[in-house]
């Protein structure tokens, strides 16, 4: 006999807006036992200096959490001029300084090599894995912590105002992009040394801040806080499916779309038959799974038990 899994079978989204000062697991924790849900993940880490929108996965949503990361994210975040710190925000020690404190024109005017596709090392307190650890783990053990560069994707970077020592922007990126990397990049280029002094992450695809809920929030209105499953897969194509075909996909057998009326409905949902596809199955409005569409095949490729 199987053992009964602790908590409730709860399926959905809920859009947190972060506190500063824990972690993304800590958040996600909390969140888990307000609604004591059997199941939950994030969909995309924020530091615990860091607040805004943390999207929690709970049951069969943890199955499109792929989906969430994949989305673009908006940041908003001020950078601090004359200190260059070990973590590359203000929790860290700081490791150079500069007097230089670059002005609006010159803040212009750098910004244009810092959108598109760039490469950017990411900070040596982050959560990529090295040798099998995480790089924070062997940085707060004194280790010396060397990350290679990657391509990040920038859409929009915006000055939005500059002060004495200070300026604030707003980015809209990829995944995978480090604000505290950018910072500190940032700063290097306009010949003076930065840090992050606050960030708050705006946006994560649909999860935005004026539907987000606070933990103190959460406690009082529980469960009506959720949002469906599908939240995240307004950008996929969906195929709609009789349930028969949903009975066949729920046991993972391969639909074969053979049939003119068939190929017909794979072209109004839009999907491609040259190439593989990814699209929502469903049946009677109700989400069944993520598929596959391979030509005239579909293939299950996550089933949703709702």
């Amino acid at each position: 006999m199987s053992r009964r899994k602790k908590g409730d079978k709860i399926d959905g989204w809920i859009n947190l807006d972060k506190p500063a000062g824990i972690t993304s697991t800590q958040a996600l924790g909390k969140v888990r036992w307000l609604l004591k849900a059997q199941k939950a993940g994030h969909g995309g880490t924020l530091d615990p200096l860091a607040t805004g929108i943390l999207p929690i996965a709970l049951g069969e949503a943890t199955k499109t959490i792929g989906f969430c990361q994949d989305h673009l994210k908006t940041y908003s975040f001020t950078i601090l001029w004359g200190e260059e710190r070990t973590t590359d925000d203000a929790e860290g020690e700081v490791c150079a300084r500069s007097d230089i404190r670059p002005d609006e024109a010159a803040i212009r005017a750098v910004l244009p090599r810092f959108t598109g596709e760039i490469e950017q090392v990411p900070p040596r307190f982050s959560a990529i894995k090295v040798g099998g650890e995480r790089a924070y783990d062997l940085a707060r053990g004194g280790e010396e912590v060397e990350l290679e560069s990657r391509l990040v994707y920038i859409e929009e970077l915006e000055l939005l105002e500059t002060g004495p020592d200070r300026a604030r922007f707003r980015c809209l990126c990829g995944k995978g992009t480090y604000m505290r990397s950018l910072a500190r990049d940032m700063a290097r280029a306009l010949g003076t040394a930065g840090h992050i002094a606050d960030l708050r992450r705006e946006a994560v695809g649909p999860f935005r801040l004026e539907n987000a809920i606070s933990l103190e929030k959460l406690e009082e209105i529980s469960h009506s806080a959720l949002l469906p499953v599908e939240t995240v897969l307004d950008d996929i194509p969906a195929l709609a499916l009789n349930e028969r075909e949903a009975a066949r996909l729920k046991q993972g057998q391969v639909l074969h779309f053979i049939a003119r009326p068939d190929v017909e409905r794979l072209h109004r949902a839009g999907l491609d038959q040259e190439h593989r596809t990814t699209a929502l199955a469903v049946c009677n409005g109700k989400p069944i799974a993520l598929v596959g569409v391979e030509g005239t095949d579909i293939l299950p490729v996550r089933v949703l038990n709702l």
